[in-house]
């Protein structure tokens, strides 16, 4: 009998993540937001990482952001990552505040500029996962 290859690109969810990976399967981008400072956070932790505040909820983001940066990456070793190659590894500024890092689909390298507006997407994988992208 063989084994599959594990995978490195699909979540594990836990008891606290479990709701991002619910909405995220649903369609919807979740981020957490402190009471004590008004300021929301990804990825998600069970405190505020600007005031240390436990007070925090989750909120749905509008799924709007702009691209920061990127890296188209070339090569990569680590199965399922290799079969994707070429693939655009990005880090996008929501427009709730945080920045994500997330990979860029449906555009072409020769169109990405600094500052595009982005929209979620979520790429649909195995076992149900659906991981969120950003595509123009």
């Amino acid at each position: 009998m063989t084994t599959a290859a594990p995978r490195f690109d699909l979540p594990e969810p836990d008891d606290f993540t479990r709701p991002y990976w619910d909405a995220a399967a649903e369609g919807h981008l979740l981020l957490r937001r402190c009471h004590a400072c008004g300021k929301a956070h990804h990825y998600p932790r069970e405190f505020c990482p600007r005031c240390w505040s436990e007070d925090v909820i989750w909120e749905r983001a509008s799924g709007r952001a702009t691209l920061y940066t990127w890296s188209v990456v070339h090569r990569n070793d680590l199965p399922p990552f290799g079969a994707r190659v070429p693939y655009t590894a990005a880090v996008v500024d929501l427009v709730e505040g945080p920045r994500m890092m997330t990979e860029i689909v449906d555009c072409a390298e020769s169109d990405l500029a600094i500052g595009m507006e982005l929209r979620v997407a979520f790429r649909r994988e195995e076992r149900g996962a659906a991981v969120p992208v950003f595509r123009p």
